[in-house]
């Protein structure tokens, strides 16, 4: 029997660098892009201009007493935002307005959306919309949805013989 001296390929091939993988990853950069501007603002924007529209984050969590919406509003003022409730639907509406004063400035890179946001949650008949409390902290906006009593989980003790 007789060794072979086995050549193994290049490291870089391992780690995806084919001299096509450069071309790929542009070409899922650029369609990622114009998903983003599909679904969030004007397909046929670059992403220099300042009219992008954006959708805060929100999440909804459930406690014992009742039902807590937490939206996330960076660079947001009290007075930005609007919170409704209306047909068993909270709607919480505002404006991020840009905060630059001159839009003749060159961009190289705007990531930061601006412009009207709404945001609208259906709600489970077992809120008491005239107790609805909402706070604003720090950029972020808690509203607490209390639960009517006979949506409150009871617990029974039972005893076991």
């Amino acid at each position: 029997m007789s060794l072979i001296k086995r050549n193994p390929p290049e490291v870089g091939f391992w780690r995806g660098e084919l001299p096509f993988s450069r071309n790929l990853q542009r070409l899922q950069e650029e369609m990622s892009r114009m998903f983003d501007h599909f679904f969030h603002g004007n397909i046929f924007d670059d992403g220099t201009s300042f009219t992008h529209s954006w959708v805060p984050a929100v999440d909804v969590h459930e406690t014992e007493d009742a039902y807590v919406v937490t939206v996330e509003l960076p660079g947001l003022k009290k007075s930005d935002v609007k919170v409704t409730v209306d047909n068993n639907v909270l709607t919480i509406r505002g404006e991020k307005k840009d905060e630059r004063e001159s839009k003749t400035v060159n961009a190289h890179r705007v990531e930061r959306s601006y412009g009207l946001f709404e945001r609208s949650l259906p709600l489970p008949a077992s809120v008491k919309t005239g107790d609805v409390d909402a706070r604003f902290d720090d950029g972020v906006l808690t509203v607490t949805l209390p639960k009517t009593e006979e949506a409150k989980q009871k617990l029974i003790e039972v005893n076991v013989k």
